[in-house]
């Protein structure tokens, strides 16, 4: 598991060792999973690797299937000095906006390391800062291994939320889409209507939310103004 190559897909380790020859050992990389689908939360994780150490076969996570990611879900946990996961739900998403929903999940991450990084890595374009220094890198999921195994983490983990929401709600295929716009999770929402985990915000503004909308299913625990209890 260890080696200073770039895998066969491209991930390297050239952004950690740079930060690891400069004496910061505990380099955090942090992604995210689920800024896009209409339903359930986002999430989170970081990830601290000990110097030197690259899994192979650890990618974006949108490139690997479902078992791959699993695999290496467990392969993540076994070799890494510390992950975290934070997870921002529906309702505050809609409280608050998705990207600062995100940034929000990216920092409960970062708090919940068993070890404080010493710098962070982390995908995208933009970060609001923690105090600790950090480095924004564009299509990090891709390039940098600390950030591709955060994003394997956090698919995971919301994966398995929206299988749990699946027995929960019925009907919409949150096992299968996952809560993104797919065909049939749009069909389902003009048959059943919304439910708790929906994204009133997105909705809205896709047109598919309305009072109506609201009424024509009813859950327990449920009412019409969003307030539901299910995060």
């Amino acid at each position: 598991m260890n080696s200073d190559a770039a895998t066969p897909s491209g991930i390297c380790l050239s952004h950690e060792e740079a930060l690891w020859r400069c004496g910061i050992r505990h380099v955090a990389g942090v992604d995210e999973a689920g800024r896009g689908p209409l339903a359930g939360p986002v999430v989170a994780a970081a990830v601290i690797f000990p110097p030197g150490v690259l899994i192979a076969g650890v990618d974006d996570s949108k490139k690997l299937s479902p078992e791959r990611r699993e695999a290496l879900f467990s392969a993540i946990h076994e070799h890494a000095v510390a992950v975290g996961v934070g997870i921002v739900g529906h309702a505050e998403i809609d409280e608050i906006n998705i990207l600062q929903a995100t940034f929000k999940a990216m920092h409960g991450a970062l708090t919940s390391l068993a070890v404080s990084p010493g710098h962070i890595l982390v995908d995208g374009n933009r970060f609001v800062g923690s105090g600790v220094p950090f480095t924004a890198i564009v299509d990090g999921d891709a390039r940098c291994h600390a950030i591709a195994a955060a994003s394997i983490i956090a698919k995971v983990t919301r994966d398995r939320l929206m299988c749990e929401y699946d027995l929960l709600y019925p009907g919409y295929g949150f096992a299968r889409h996952k809560g993104y716009g797919t065909a049939a999770h749009r069909e389902a929402l003009s048959r059943l209507g919304v439910c708790p985990i929906h994204r009133r915000s997105f909705l809205a503004r896709m047109h598919e939310w309305t009072v109506e909308a609201e009424q024509r299913k009813t859950w327990p625990g449920f009412t019409v103004d969003g307030g539901s209890g299910h995060s």
